[in-house]
């Protein structure tokens, strides 16, 4: 075969892997063959490249056939539904017989492309896939010219391997393992304490309890990642941390991990916070946030991206995504807290070796305008905008403290122009109590009742006001007799029922 073709195929092969972003997968001297893999070309993801004289039509059909048959694994190893597959042959002349159109067989689809030596620089420059390169030879080709191409091809492809390798080892996981570890020790704290399940354990050690937060305990937004709830719960996000965690660590670095995953783990607790009422802890969070950093990964090198693990984690992704909306008692705003925040704190510090200024400045932006509103609207301290539940915490934690005039102040707007329950207009009534301001009181225990019949601390107190006004000992022996009902073995409410019976 004449030299000029040898050139031509490495040539070929240089110009697909050096301007086409090809990677090589497959390469056979003795058979004059390369095979080359794009994920981003949807027309030719994957280019062969046969280095063969033809003479006959039939030669092409038996070697189309054993590309399909060959197609057919590659399609299932890279799990693929469809595989499109240009084989170029580089050969003195065309088959002497009628060429052969493209053939398909279940979901791999071949297109056949003979390169000529006579017309080699009409066919190349037409082709999608190989328009665009200089196709001009040299004049006399020699082996040495020959060799150079093909060491030029082949350096060209093992740097773009490197390259692609490299994009994984920008650090070995040391920090998930730390935080595993961490949140390993945290678990044994809290079941010495009270145990993890504790709701009172949970808090005192750093749970997202939003009444303390809306106190100013604003801590409360990264230690809940490092607290669990039983050894399910544990035992899952460690596995997950492992896994995940290692990959992000072993992509972006030490450095940028740890951004990463607190961000992640803030913007988990943040998302908690302003869309869910219950106390909650765990790395969930955190966790998500490695998907959105990877899933940021698949946008900087989308082809690497899918090659490697990105239908895994897609698929991961989707499945946990499910779960959480399927099973109770999941924080799904937690999740997609942490998966948000995890993909922009991605952009912000970018992948290594990746990075445009412009973008990751970009995104910067956007987190600033995310954490602005969201704690414009998390921490407004307007109590018509908060949950009764909420409003209720809060004001138990001011009564405990003895801050009367507080509670009130909280307490107040709801009971007169929101939605309050029996707790509302009791807790208000308590604290108006301690203020000396029996009527109001008075009326608001009469209207907690109302709401809630069965609250035996409501018809006591109402009784023990009603006891001091002329004319209402027999309501007040009633509310206190109801409230012995209730809650019989109450020593306080045994005396004044029996103290106003007597009197009575």
């Amino acid at each position: 075969m004449d030299l000029t073709n040898h050139y031509l195929f490495w040539k070929i092969v240089h110009h697909l892997v050096e301007r086409k972003q090809y990677r090589l997968i497959h390469q056979s001297d003795e058979h004059g063959e390369v095979w080359l893999e794009n994920t981003g070309m949807k027309q030719a993801g994957i280019v062969r490249v046969r280095l063969k004289d033809l003479d006959f039509f039939r030669w092409m059909e038996r070697d189309m056939e054993l590309v399909l048959q060959n197609g057919e694994n590659l399609r299932k190893s890279l799990r693929k539904r469809k595989l499109n597959i240009q084989t170029i042959y580089v050969s003195t002349y065309p088959p002497v017989d009628d060429g052969m159109d493209t053939v398909s067989r279940g979901n791999v689809t071949v297109t056949p492309l003979i390169v000529e030596s006579a017309r080699y620089k009409e066919t190349l420059r037409n082709d999608p896939v190989l328009g665009g390169g200089d196709w001009d030879l040299p004049q006399d080709i020699g082996d040495r010219d020959v060799e150079w191409m093909r060491g030029l091809a082949l350096t060209s492809a093992r740097r773009r391997i490197q390259e692609e390798q490299s994009l994984f080892q920008s650090g070995k996981p040391f920090f998930t393992y730390l935080f595993i570890a961490i949140q390993v020790v945290m678990f044994g704290i809290l079941e010495l304490n009270g145990g993890s399940h504790n709701t009172e354990t949970l808090i005192r050690f750093g749970a997202k309890y939003k009444p303390l937060m809306l106190e100013g305990e604003w801590w409360r937004l990264i230690t809940p990642v490092f607290l669990h709830i039983g050894m399910i719960h544990l035992l899952f996000n460690s596995v997950a941390l492992f896994y995940l965690g290692g990959a992000v660590e072993r992509i972006y670095g030490r450095f940028r991990f740890i951004l990463v995953y607190v961000v992640a783990g803030i913007m988990g607790s943040l998302g908690s916070f302003l869309f869910t009422d219950t106390v909650s802890a765990g790395a969930s969070g955190a966790i998500f946030g490695c998907f959105g950093a990877l899933l940021y990964f698949g946008t900087v090198h989308p082809t690497i991206f899918f090659r490697t693990m990105g239908n895994n984690i897609i698929v991961v992704f989707a499945l946990n995504l499910v779960i959480g909306f399927i099973l109770p008692g999941i924080d799904n705003a937690g999740h997609f807290g942490g998966v948000v925040g995890g993909f922009i704190m991605a952009g912000i510090v970018g992948v290594p070796k990746s990075g445009k200024k412009i973008r990751q400045l970009l995104f910067l932006a956007v987190m600033i305008i995310i954490l602005s509103l969201s704690i414009n609207r998390g921490w407004n301290d307007d109590p018509l905008k908060m949950s009764v539940d909420h409003v209720n915490a809060m004001a138990a934690e001011k009564l405990a403290l003895e801050k009367w005039e507080e509670a009130e102040a909280l307490l107040r707007p709801v009971a007169e122009k929101g939605d309050p329950d029996a707790i509302v207009y009791f807790q208000l009534s308590y604290a108006e109590i301690q203020l000396n301001k029996m009527d109001q009181a008075e009326e608001h225990l009469k209207k907690a009742i109302q709401e809630d019949e069965s609250l035996p601390e409501a018809h006591y107190n109402l009784a023990y006001i009603l006891q001091s006004e002329e004319g209402k000992r027999e309501e007040a022996l009633k509310h206190a007799e109801r409230a012995y009902e209730l809650s019989a073995s109450n020593e306080k409410f045994k005396e004044l029922y029996d103290y106003l019976k007597q009197e009575y």
